[in-house]
């Protein structure tokens, strides 16, 4: 596609839109659990939680059919499995090392997958 000579346009940011089956739970799990803010606006049908620059919707029974996968980077990903293992998260994958990063997987209660990770060993 040919540059009309404005420019590329800028993206912001991506946050991700989780479907939960329950709002109040999944907000516990994201922010007593994992650390995340919930916005002051949220609701019981919609809600953002947030955790530094990372930001993910969650949305009750639509936007979606669940269980998805995303991606959050992180500075160091063995830190952030001594804080979670401190506050009783399940790790589904434990820090492993890949060519593209170190990663580890945290599952949500209804079935979606965090993959937090951080520069490769």
């Amino acid at each position: 596609m040919a540059d009309s000579g404005q420019g590329r346009v800028r993206f912001e940011n991506s946050q991700p839109i989780l479907r939960v089956e329950d709002i109040a739970r999944a907000v516990h799990f994201y922010v007593d659990q994992l650390g995340f803010k919930n916005a002051a606006w949220g609701n019981n049908e919609f809600t953002s939680v947030n955790r530094d620059r990372a930001g993910i919707y969650l949305c009750r029974r639509g936007q979606g059919a669940g269980q998805a996968w995303i991606w959050i980077g992180v500075e160091d990903v063995e830190r952030l499995l001594e804080e979670y293992t401190s506050r009783g998260v399940k790790i589904r994958m434990p820090p492993t090392n890949f060519s593209w990063a170190l990663e580890m997987h945290v599952e949500d209660p209804d079935g979606n997958v965090i993959r937090f990770g951080s520069e490769p060993k």
